[in-house]
């Protein structure tokens, strides 16, 4: 990992001997940092944000879409800018990553930045810039800019000249949005304890109830797309927040008690925290407004447990990992600051989203070839399952190393592969189950007498991405 600014290029200026990997890495970052259009940076209010994003639609209509997932207490519609080669397809095999910005409303660094991340997105695509073409290509990028525009706009008539802490960090009901998400860590924490799901825990019947609007529109956006990485962005700090958000001892809405609460796949989000501190100007440092974080990183509870936030919910209920980016000491900086928050995050953005390429995908056929949708896919000794999504296909992030992978589904028999997996690319498994012996013979007593039989299908199993044949699989929209 390097941060930006340079010492991967001093790095490699050290063993000159090697000159495939100097001009490797010299191309790595004329791609990324080559000059581009000039970028008006600026604070956007709800009109500008929408007129930004309609500008890079239109720029780039053949790898954009806009759409939307729901309203705000005030009746504000909230954006989400999709970037990928087939805008509102899922490919199979093609992994699904968002951004969501602006929670609190008074935090604004991190829609400013999303705005400027989709215009740079869009620019470089256009000039051919080979690792964006490579990146969009591979991979369905949602970039929600703001999820509480209407406590944004509270927050944007006083202005960051004022002092102290700003009105709208909650919506327009008041309600802190990253404080209103089922909670999902005590059934969790119960089930690790004494048995049970240990991934996409239900949801209580009343949960629709309990959440402000802005809330159940994500939820329902999660729930809708197969996500399996994702980052919220904050700010009023500067480090690299991994779950769990919740400490095993809060027990109380009073108790704030900090302690180390790691999920089952910590090294991995830690792992992932750093991709993005060490790549950013100057959170790797770890000294930064008045805290100190090794390595730029924390687990969340141990620095200040929260229960019902985002990224627990990510974690517990869908596919998604998540980690939260506090990115400014000033929730609402300045204008004038702004271009160079941009340039200490570009490089951390783009690595945190290639990151989506890691471990291992594929497919969960029966042995007629049909895809099984919901299959499990556990891994030994990490006590976190993934399914598999509604077209087949399935994403489990990993580190690098050897690991058990079983794939199961009801009805079907489990089966288990040894799998190695390494730095580079995510390595691709594919499942194929057989019925059980108990379900054969149900069916096959169920079939005398009827007619006709199960037509074969050919499975669909994605080779190496070829853009000229490829055939999508229509999505959500």
């Amino acid at each position: 990992m390097c941060r930006a600014g340079g010492p991967c290029l001093l790095l490699a200026l050290k063993k000159p001997s090697k000159m495939s990997g100097l001009l490797s890495v010299l191309l790595h970052l004329l791609l990324l940092f080559k000059l581009v259009a000039p970028v008006t940076f600026r604070h956007h209010r709800y009109d500008d944000l929408v007129r930004t994003l309609y500008k890079v639609h239109n720029q780039c209509p053949h790898i954009t879409r806009i759409y939307t997932i729901g309203r705000s207490v005030q009746g504000r519609l909230l954006y989400v800018l999709e970037f990928s080669d087939y805008p509102g397809t899922h490919e199979l095999l093609e992994p699904e990553v968002k951004y969501v910005g602006n929670m609190h409303g008074d935090e604004v660094l991190g829609r400013e930045l999303l705005l400027q991340l989709s215009e740079f997105l869009c620019e470089e695509f256009r000039n051919r810039n080979e690792r964006i073409v490579q990146l969009i290509q591979g991979t369905r990028i949602h970039i929600l800019p703001s999820m509480n525009p209407d406590g944004y706009e509270m927050a944007a008539a006083q202005g960051p000249n004022t002092y102290g802490y700003l009105i709208g960090r909650n919506n327009a009901n008041g309600v802190d949005l990253n404080r209103n998400f089922p909670d999902l860590n005590t059934y969790f924490y119960y089930n690790e304890k004494y048995g049970g799901p240990n991934h996409h825990l239900p949801l209580p019947d009343n949960w629709k109830s309990q959440v402000e609007p802005e809330t159940r529109a994500v939820i329902r956006w999660m729930q809708s797309i197969n996500f399996v990485l994702s980052a919220n962005l904050h700010g009023g700090a500067v480090v690299a927040n991994y779950p769990y958000d919740k400490s095993l001892g809060h027990r109380l809405r009073s108790s704030h008690r900090a302690a180390t609460t790691p999920t089952p796949d910590d090294k991995l989000f830690q792992k992932l925290a750093k991709v993005y501190s060490y790549a950013h100007g100057w959170m790797y440092q770890g000294w930064n407004c008045g805290d100190y974080f090794p390595d730029g990183i924390t687990n969340g509870a141990s620095w200040y447990s929260l229960s019902k936030g985002m990224q627990d919910f990510n974690y517990l209920h869908t596919n998604c990992f998540e980690i939260t980016l506090e990115l400014s000491c000033s929730k609402f900086p300045h204008q004038e600051e702004l271009e160079r928050e941009w340039l200490g995050n570009r490089e951390a953005l783009i690595q945190f989203l290639e990151q989506v390429h890691q471990g291992i995908k594929g497919m969960v056929l029966d042995d007629n070839n049909n895809n099984l949708t919901g299959a499990v896919i556990s891994v030994a000794g990490i006590n976190h399952d993934v399914t598999a999504g509604e077209h087949g296909d399935y994403f489990r992030l990993l580190l690098p190393g050897t690991y058990s992978v079983t794939a199961t589904a009801p009805g079907f028999e489990p089966y288990t592969e040894v799998v190695t997996v390494g730095p580079a690319e995510p390595k691709l498994i594919n499942f194929h189950l057989k019925r059980s012996s108990t379900q054969v013979s149900s069916r096959r007593r169920a079939s005398h007498g009827g007619q006709g039989g199960r037509v074969k299908v050919q499975p669909h199993i994605p080779r190496k991405k070829d853009t000229a044949t490829k055939q999508p699989h229509r999505g959500p929209a």
